[in-house]
């Protein structure tokens, strides 16, 4: 089971430096990969009334593959979206924009996506939130063959793309593509159509039933689920070391091929406060063993 972190931006501003010394110390300690959430516009609570979201405008986040171009050049590690809103960016846009980082980190690259929650963001990108779930779907063919292939024609239902191509392919041919979500329907696409999931739930009879929903959608696609990779994530808590080795067994009891530890919520102010943390969560687990 290969352990990262998830990148605690939403507690880090837009401090350029602690970016860098995150991501240097992070890789330097042995972790595996740095995993990144997505969003690209907060709400403005006082407007919209009831606001019940768990970011709003005062949230802070960095843009995932500018970040992750930033990243590539000072770590090694492998970068994971966690996740990109699909249906809100455009689909040649995300394929072009993955397959830079996917040069750039010399193919440590997955792309995690998912359809998201936020309709205010939808509006102000211009996209249609009603239907995102139908329209994800095509997009994860048409990038597939995106960055597989030097021209393209694709004449969809919702994406239409006449001879046309990526220059330069990525490394990945295709780039490794994980899904979110946690309903019926998402654990369905995600056995008809993904590369590896990240589960909603932790290990327990929830994580069972959905895996028993994946299995069946991949063995009727014709797909192995054995080659389905699972991330976890495991918190920092008020439980301290013994919680996070007791999560981390959890998840690979269960079959987790990744997991990540994540520090955000857990009172940490600074940078230095979060790698002291992931310090001795490195330790803990054995990243470097």
């Amino acid at each position: 089971m290969r352990i990262g972190v998830v990148f605690p931006q939403t507690e880090l501003g837009g401090d350029v430096g602690a970016v860098r010394a995150y991501g240097q110390a992070v890789d330097e300690l042995g972790f595996a990969h740095l995993l990144a959430y997505d969003h690209v516009l907060g709400a403005d609570p006082s407007v919209h009334i009831p606001w019940t979201g768990p970011y709003d405008v005062h949230t802070t986040f960095h843009e995932p593959f500018v970040l992750f171009g930033y990243l590539a050049a000072v770590t090694a590690l492998e970068l994971v979206t966690g996740i990109i809103i699909l249906p809100q960016r455009q689909t040649a846009l995300v394929a072009k924009q993955a397959a830079e980082v996917d040069l750039l980190t010399d193919g440590r690259f997955r792309l995690g996506v998912g359809v998201g929650w936020n309709a205010v963001e939808y509006e102000a990108l211009g996209k249609d939130f009603s239907d995102r779930g139908r329209r994800y779907d095509e997009q994860v063919e048409v990038m597939r063959r995106l960055w597989t292939e030097p021209s393209v024609t694709h004449q969809g239902r919702y994406e239409q793309i006449t001879a046309a191509g990526l220059a330069p392919l990525p490394v990945q041919r295709p780039i490794p593509v994980w899904f979110g979500g946690q309903s019926p329907v998402a654990y369905r696409r995600i056995g008809r159509l993904a590369d590896g999931w990240f589960p909603q739930v932790l290990p327990g009879a929830r994580l069972d039933e959905a895996r028993a929903v994946i299995s069946g959608a991949a063995i009727a696609a014709g797909r192995d689920p054995a080659a389905l990779g699972m991330e976890g994530r495991i918190s920092w808590g008020p439980g301290g070391v013994d919680d996070l080795v007791r999560h981390a067994g959890k998840w690979r009891d269960a079959g987790a091929t990744h997991v990540a530890v994540n520090t955000m919520g857990a009172g940490l102010a600074t940078v230095d406060d979060h790698l002291a943390t992931l310090t001795i969560a490195a330790e803990s687990l054995g990243v470097k063993s």
